[in-house]
């Protein structure tokens, strides 16, 4: 029986640090992104594709506001079901290409998903979620008091505006993308998921938010029967003592260990905090199904067992 995979892509499968933030860049990018999710479908891998959408969920949000004297700005919700079309569009284009080349002749669709999440989520009070681009620490502060933006240091990279990343609890799509599994290589979820509430009479309503893509990742692994919740980010292994003298690299870590490294505060939030914790989600509720996190570049080795960090029940 084949191995179902969820995989969750990073920010650097999808745009290059030392690129230019325009879509031709990131089309080039996820080309080679491609490749390598190819390389897992050639193993016989059943898989779908979960992404984030930071960065151009916040180039987005920022065009419209700075065209809003020709053009009302769009709701941060449109935001980012556009950034979904526009990503999914880059990725199942390069994707199905790629699995062609490789012989594989796999449908690849991208379907725009929402993501119930609760109105009283505690996160709407205290926003942790980068968008958009680094900042100095002027310009952070210039935005902040010219348009009231909330921004916080990004894991030392810089200065970035942060919105509310409230949990997901429903995809509203799951039918449709467990009807699609068998035979299609879905990506969905994208960027964490379209934020929606319900409301009393079975409506919903989309909220300013930015879902974390490694949670939704977890919720659809968890829904579709996943064996492998593959956290893709731009490190090949976890680590402690990160960036210091004594940083040791992680082949594997228990539920217990990972937890007891989040409370040491080993892992930044915003960066590699949600990672381990989605891993630990999805362990928890699958005892005997496992969660890697390693790099895009060796993700194909990692499911071989060769790299990465593995995070199992005990």
């Amino acid at each position: 029986m084949n191995e179902k995979i969820v995989i969750a892509l990073g920010g650097n499968a999808l745009q290059s640090g030392n690129a230019a933030a325009t879509a031709e860049a990131q089309l080039e990018v996820v080309k080679m992104t491609a490749e390598k999710i190819a390389e897992i479908s050639s193993k016989g891998c059943e898989i779908a594709v979960v992404h984030g959408n930071g960065p151009q969920v916040g180039r987005i949000l920022l065009a419209s506001e700075t065209a809003k004297d020709i053009t009302p700005p769009m709701p941060f919700d449109v935001c980012g079901a556009m950034s979904q079309g526009y990503i999914g569009y880059h990725l199942q284009q390069c994707i199905k290409y790629a699995l062609n080349k490789a012989n594989r002749n796999i449908p690849v669709v991208t379907v725009a998903t929402q993501m119930v999440v609760e109105k009283n989520d505690p996160a709407f009070k205290n926003p942790t979620k980068p968008i958009g681009p680094f900042y100095s620490r002027e310009e952070a502060e210039r935005l902040a008091a010219e348009k009231g933006y909330i921004v916080k240091e990004d894991s030392g990279r810089g200065w970035r505006r942060v919105v509310a990343s409230p949990m997901p609890r429903k995809i509203v799509e799951i039918s449709a993308i467990k009807k699609l599994w068998d035979s299609t290589v879905v990506i969905s979820c994208g960027g964490g998921g379209i934020p929606v509430t319900e409301n009393s009479d079975g409506s919903l309503s989309g909220v300013a938010a930015v879902i974390d893509k490694d949670f939704a990742a977890e919720l659809l692994a968890e829904q579709v029967g996943a064996d492998i919740l593959l956290i893709l980010t731009e490190v090949e292994k976890v680590a402690v003592n990160f960036n210091k003298p004594d940083q040791r690299n992680l082949s594997s870590m228990s539920l217990h260990e990972a937890a007891g490294y989040c409370e040491e505060g080993q892992f930044p939030p915003g960066s590699m905090l949600p990672k381990v914790e989605a891993a630990m989600k999805f362990v928890r509720a699958n005892p005997d199904k496992k969660a890697i996190i390693t790099s895009l570049d060796k993700a194909a080795e990692a499911l071989d067992g060769k790299t990465g960090t593995v995070i199992t029940f005990s």
